[in-house]
């Protein structure tokens, strides 16, 4: 089973800025689309972004709009999650997913099919 390995993780201030990355322990496993979710224990996965990497296309949750950007360098096979002006209600434990694009039977919408995940890397913000 392909793992995905999160890095990048930390405490900061409010109003700092952190860089996650994630790696695939298999050089030959191939996706096309990348996410990050972050949980709080005892709440729900929370979606916080992705990115369709064929055409570069990019969706994030409210909470972190205008601050984090999720970016993919496939040379390195890299995916990284930049989060600026973090806030308290960021910390979580973030972990990424990878997965092939899937449509939604009998429509034209798209979803990420994740069938790769990491283990998660706590992020800490201090107000």
């Amino acid at each position: 089973q392909v793992r995905l390995v999160e890095s990048g993780g930390g405490s900061v201030q409010t109003g700092g800025s952190l860089r996650l990355s994630c790696t695939t322990s298999d050089d030959s496993y191939t996706s096309n689309c990348m996410g990050w979710f972050r949980q709080v224990p005892g709440e729900k996965r929370e979606g916080v972004a992705v990115i369709y990497t064929d055409r570069g296309r990019t969706f994030y949750g409210d909470p972190v709009k205008g601050r984090f950007i999720i970016s993919q360098d496939d040379k390195k096979n890299t995916n990284y999650l930049q989060m600026n002006d973090l806030k308290p209600e960021d910390t979580a434990n973030y972990t990424c997913a990878a997965g092939v694009v899937a449509v939604i039977g009998g429509t034209s919408a798209e979803y990420c099919d994740y069938n790769a995940w990491g283990q998660g890397t706590q992020v800490t913000v201090s107000s």
